[in-house]
């Protein structure tokens, strides 16, 4: 089992894939989404969540995803056709940071990905290329709400802590108009989720051959986040409008 399918499983119960409520993933995306008629962009749309709930809450709406897992993507086609949007959804399997389109999108989102580009200020470079003129980006992004232990940092990076966060946005050339520091209720909710979810599927599987090896990474994230990080580790979603110059 790769990683890929350890986390599909582990996000079954949790498909935004990022430690939010569906009311705030909902009034996110209503301050982010600028027109009924818009253009929306997801770089590194995984199984393309944030896609499908902004084209079911717009009906004129369209979007395309990007991202290189073709399961994902393969998922994000078969849910699209599921609810009746698939015909306003494209999705290309590339990398991220390389796209390139001839369209500039109204909003681009990229939650959680920003790993894909290198960090917080590339993932915004990459979202202002694509961007249309009064366009918004929705980015979520980690950060220290405490001072993290070595191995805190060892599992998720050298991030800042959100005042500095909010510094980077600013010099980058960029205004918050929205924002939403996810609640310890929500961390935990996703988190024991996300553990809950692949051990369940590992134990509602004891012949499956990857199920010892599902448990075991369930045990493992979950010493992880209650013994490392999950007193220091924060989560905070932005919506962003360039800063005029």
């Amino acid at each position: 089992m790769n990683r890929e399918q350890i986390s599909r499983l582990a996000h079954a119960n949790h498909p935004i894939a990022a430690p939010l409520h569906d009311t705030s993933v909902r009034h996110l995306l209503d301050s982010a989404v600028p027109r009924g008629d818009a253009r929306v962009l997801d770089l590194g749309c995984g199984g393309g969540e944030w896609l499908l709930r902004t084209l079911a809450a717009y009906p004129e709406l369209c979007a395309a995803g990007v991202d290189v897992s073709r399961s994902a993507l393969d998922h994000a086609r078969k849910a699209a056709r599921a609810i009746g949007v698939h015909e306003r959804l494209t999705l290309h399997r590339q990398e991220a940071e390389l796209f390139a389109a001839a369209a500039e999108f109204d909003l681009v989102i990229s939650v959680g990905a920003t790993h894909a580009f290198g960090g917080l200020a590339p993932t915004l470079a990459a979202a202002r290329d694509h961007l249309a003129p009064g366009g918004r980006v929705l980015v979520g992004e980690g950060f220290w709400a405490d001072r993290p232990s070595a191995d805190a940092v060892e599992m998720l990076g050298d991030l800042s802590d959100l005042p500095t966060t909010l510094d980077l946005v600013a010099t980058d050339g960029w205004t918050p108009v929205q924002a939403h520091i996810s609640t310890r209720e929500e961390l935990d909710d996703y988190e024991w989720s996300w553990t809950g979810s692949l051990a369940s599927w590992a134990l509602d599987h004891p012949n499956d051959p990857d199920a010892a090896q599902a448990l075991a990474a369930a045990a493992e994230h979950r010493t992880e986040w209650l013994r490392g990080y999950r007193d220091s580790f924060g989560f905070v979603c932005l919506v962003l409008r360039p800063t005029p110059c």
